[in-house]
């Protein structure tokens, strides 16, 4: 199989796992808007879980799991496994004591991180009091969550992407119970949803557990706690924190001023985000991660043709797949938040309201997506201070940009200014490493993309004439069901249709890799 078809399948195990966890992430939204609306509580659990959710974006999946796949990659290809598992070991240790002590200074210091986070809420004292309560509970899910990032960088290296990829349905579910089971008995029920987030925090890294002993890492066996290879992921991990992460930093931002707008604008930002971050889970998340292994081989053997060609391939196919997404979620707005949210307090206007968030935030899909291929290939280069300046860049933008916007605009001006500096940061960082690779094949990619762009604007076209003219709908009418079903089969059906009268090449990619794993190769 090529490289590229490695990736692709590896990709496709990662997509299909975090397609489980979005739909179950879905339920619990859906079960969390029924309950708690768009309200104070909802609101204040938010903020709150932003805190923890966001360390785990900086410091977990971003940099961590990117610093140290190719350091571990490195000891297994070139220092032998048992080297290579003494590390993983030490790395396993030594951040369970770091992550103890971040957990204990967040659970006291929350009175002072809350108001960073939300300013807004000083003018409404309850609401802060709660949002400080809710922090100090779910501040500890940031401890689990960093060692199943850790263990997920293990796993992938091994060649196993299911079990990481697949451990967010436990949050989802212990979420979903905790609204059910734990919530009626709390003197403030939104309290019982932070519960929630611990037991799934601990369900998850319980979960990795077993597929470590499988693959032979005896993580009780004897390790220096400080084991030389962590110097190197050190290095690579602090300039990370910024280049891997630069999105989640936006969101932090718009959270922030978001705070200053009306009661519910967080809450709309929130669903709205949760909803393009199925499309990016499970097709730009899933692909970067297949594809960090595989460059991070590429660039130690020094191999940089194949590194190109594995770069230019993975963005073909990623803009092939998230360009039809992000003209379907324009296009499917208000149906498709309507279908999953509205119910209980969870009313019309909030729909309209989270589908004009939705509708900036997809326009910057194929951006949010782009930059997690592109930071990680310079990671596999071990370049980290590429990306550390153009995020910094990127970030100043969006502030600049949202303070801009969201008088206008409101809560749509935040998420429009989030989508245009992450195509600021995409565009800086492709300028760059066209040097770094020798070119970065941006002419194959652009003819792709071109061919890509022009079949999803044809069918957003045709899925928006359906879903708004064609087929009359209401939150009260079978039209909130038909419409966007209809809507999705239609827009498959003329991509698809339209893809292959174009002879785009990666249609044949995504047919041959389904045909193998439906004939179990």
């Amino acid at each position: 199989m090529s490289e590229i078809g490695k990736v692709a399948r590896a990709a496709g195990v990662v997509g299909i796992a975090t397609l489980a966890s979005r739909v179950v992430g879905f339920v619990r939204d859906m079960v969390i808007a029924g309950f708690f609306g768009a309200g104070i509580g909802a609101d204040a659990f938010f903020v709150a879980f932003r805190i923890p959710n966001l360390l785990r974006r900086l410091f977990a999946e971003g940099s961590l799991s990117i610093a140290f796949v190719p350091v571990f990659a490195d000891y297994m290809e070139n220092r032998g496994r048992e080297e290579a598992f003494a590390m993983a070991r030490s790395a396993l240790r030594m951040l369970a004591l770091i992550m103890a002590g971040i957990t204990a200074v967040g659970i006291l210091a929350a009175p002072w991180l809350v108001p960073l986070i939300a300013p807004g809420f000083d003018q409404v004292p309850d609401k802060m009091a709660l949002t400080i309560t809710l922090t100090r509970i779910t501040f500890p899910y940031i401890f689990f969550i960093c060692l199943v990032a850790l263990c997920m960088g293990i796993l992938n290296v091994l060649g196993h992407f299911a079990a990481p990829a697949a451990a967010p349905v436990l949050l989802n579910l212990a979420m979903i119970g905790s609204v059910f089971a734990i919530s009626p008995f709390m003197a403030d029920p939104v309290a019982g949803l932070a519960v929630g987030v611990l037991i799934g925090g601990l369900l998850q890294l319980a979960l990795q557990a077993p597929f470590l002993v499988f693959q032979g890492l005896r993580f009780w066996e004897p390790a220096p706690l400080w084991h030389p290879g962590l110097t190197r992921v050190a290095v690579l991990m602090g300039p990370a924190v910024f280049g891997a992460a630069v999105h989640q930093i936006n969101i932090l931002a718009g959270t922030l001023l978001a705070s200053l707008l009306p009661d519910g604008s967080i809450s709309y930002l929130y669903y709205a985000d949760r909803l393009v971050e199925f499309p990016l889970g499970i097709f730009a998340i899933a692909m970067a991660t297949a594809a960090l292994p595989t460059l991070s081989r590429q660039a130690a053997a020094r191999d940089m043709a194949a590194l190109r060609r594995t770069f230019v391939q993975s963005m073909s196919l990623l803009t092939f797949i998230t360009l039809p997404a992000m003209a379907g979620l324009i296009a499917l707005r208000e149906p498709i938040v309507a279908l999953l949210f509205q119910r209980g307090a969870f009313d019309a206007a909030a729909v309209a309201a989270t589908a004009d968030a939705l509708l900036w935030y997809s326009a910057g899909l194929w951006g949010f997506s782009a930059v997690r291929i592109v930071v990680s290939t310079f990671y596999a280069l071990s370049d980290t201070r590429t990306p550390v300046i153009m995020a910094t860049i990127a970030i100043i933008f969006n502030i600049l940009l949202s303070m801009l916007l969201m008088g206008p605009m409101a809560h749509g001006g935040l998420a429009l200014a989030t989508s245009i500096a992450s195509m600021v940061n995409l565009g800086l960082l492709m300028f760059r490493l066209r040097d770094r690779m020798g070119g970065s094949g941006w002419g194959d990619i652009v003819k792709s993309a071109c061919k890509s762009g022009c079949c999803s604007v044809i069918m957003g076209a045709v899925v928006w004439y359906l879903t708004q003219v064609a087929i009359p709908g209401g939150a009260m009418s079978g039209g909130v069901l038909i419409r966007p079903g209809a809507g999705i089969l239609a827009g498959v059906l003329v991509y698809g249709g339209l893809a292959y009268a174009m002879r785009c090449g990666e249609l044949i990619t995504v047919i041959e890799l389904i045909r193998k794993r439906t004939a179990g190769r």
